[in-house]
């Protein structure tokens, strides 16, 4: 099963193009200038979300390297404990609504502490995976159409990122058999 798994990762992406030109050649779409046409549009809208990003990139960095984060997960440790959240991830939960490379970050900490296998490197793996960016995805795809009124988007993608941890702690849990059903 395992490498009929890989199997279809390894030629998954090669038959998604494949199919995409052949449905536009039998369509007689000009596929060259659609993707040129498609790419400068992409730079326009990449070149209005630069303020967006900077002003981003800036408040994470400030957060994490003021010693804010520490502060924070200190604050939260009776919730955690309560949730039975290792406070090891979560850094990792905190941040990854904010940026993708910051919970990276903390994920690769987790690995190099704990190992990848550790219960603590599947959790890490799985929150990662089964969360998204909610404030960079505002930032970018509200920002690149002029959207500022936000608010209940930003409230439903917080959400779905705390119920995401919740799900991960009692996924990974019931998979490696700390809990039974």
């Amino acid at each position: 099963m395992q490498s009929f798994m890989t199997a279809v990762s390894e030629w998954m992406l090669p038959v998604m193009i494949g199919t995409i030109l052949l449905f536009g050649y039998v369509r007689k779409v000009s596929i060259y200038n659609t993707f040129v046409d498609g790419a400068k549009g992409g730079f326009a809208t990449a070149v209005k979300l630069i303020p967006h990003l900077v002003a981003m990139v800036v408040a994470v960095s400030v957060f994490s390297a003021s010693g804010a984060m520490d502060i924070l997960v200190r604050a939260l440790t009776p919730l955690l404990h309560w949730l039975h959240i290792p406070a090891e991830v979560a850094p990792l939960g905190l941040l990854r609504p904010i940026s993708g490379q910051g919970s990276l970050a903390f994920m690769v900490d987790i690995f190099q502490k704990h190992g990848p296998d550790s219960w603590l490197g599947m959790l890490a793996s799985t929150m990662q995976a089964s969360s998204d960016t909610t404030l960079y995805i505002l930032t970018v795809y509200f920002g690149s159409v002029g959207i500022r009124r936000f608010r209940y988007a930003m409230k439903v993608g917080l959400l779905s990122d705390f119920i995401s941890v919740i799900a991960s702690v009692f996924a990974v849990s019931l998979l490696s058999g700390m809990i039974h059903l």
